[in-house]
């Protein structure tokens, strides 16, 4: 148990009247990949705001390394090595690449600086080519990459993308699948919400689908592989 790094139970989350999550069991263990997957609408990105502290639960708890953080400000759970990388992507537009990166730099919780400025542009070599440019003039492949190395740079424990190659030309979506298989090995725990299941299962250990705020379907990406049936009964594919 002391190794999940997130853990919750029994998360309902509103927006207003709207019940969006209900009653959901969710962790993530060191070392461990996630793929969380849905239809539109179905509290993928509720479920990651809510982890992050930005929309508090109704009810049910949510844990990060042990501490109950319900009602916790977003920056003590960044504070515990959770770097998020929404949807949309968030990246300063009036900074440079240099500095959108600089600015995020710090040593992990345990000290870890394995995710150095140059480790970054090694990982990245589009931004290495384009460090003065403002983050307005980065392409929206580019402004991605921009924003994983950023969050790169905090050395976290658990990276959280949400649609990482939504609405990218496929060739840079190719890129930012490498770039995950990378974070993988290179030992992150990662939760990655992304459209294409073919993709996410072949980087993730285990997966969650959301089917109107709750998890329809808990398994290894192995077994998810294996039975179609269920990516159609749920997803559609």
């Amino acid at each position: 148990m002391s190794d999940l790094l997130i853990q919750s139970q029994g998360l309902h989350t509103f927006y207003g009247a709207s019940h969006i999550l209900r009653g959901i069991d969710f962790s993530v263990a060191r070392g461990e990949t996630i793929g969380l997957m849905g239809r539109n609408g179905m509290g993928k990105s509720t479920l990651l705001k809510t982890l992050m502290g930005i929309v508090p639960p109704r009810s049910g708890e949510v844990r990060i390394k042990g501490r109950v953080m319900n009602n916790r400000p977003t920056f003590e759970v960044a504070q515990l090595g959770i770097a998020y990388v929404p949807e949309g992507r968030g990246i300063f537009g009036n900074l440079s690449v240099i500095e959108n990166l600089k600015m995020a730099a710090r040593a992990g919780t345990q000290g870890q600086c394995d995710w150095t400025y140059e480790r970054v542009l090694d990982t990245f070599p589009r931004l290495k080519e384009r460090l003065n440019h403002g983050g307005q003039q980065l392409s929206g492949g580019e402004q991605q990459m921009l924003t994983i190395g950023r969050a790169l740079m905090t050395n976290p424990d658990v990276l959280i993308l949400d649609e990482a190659t939504e609405g990218l030309a496929p060739l840079i979506a190719r890129e930012i699948w490498r770039i995950c298989s990378l974070i993988k090995d290179s030992g992150i725990s990662a939760i990655i919400v992304d459209k294409n299941w073919k993709h996410v299962t072949q980087i993730t250990d285990r997966n969650l689908i959301l089917v109107k705020g709750e998890v329809a379907y808990e398994g290894s990406s192995d077994h998810l592989r294996k039975n179609p049936g269920v990516l159609e009964q749920h997803l559609g594919v």
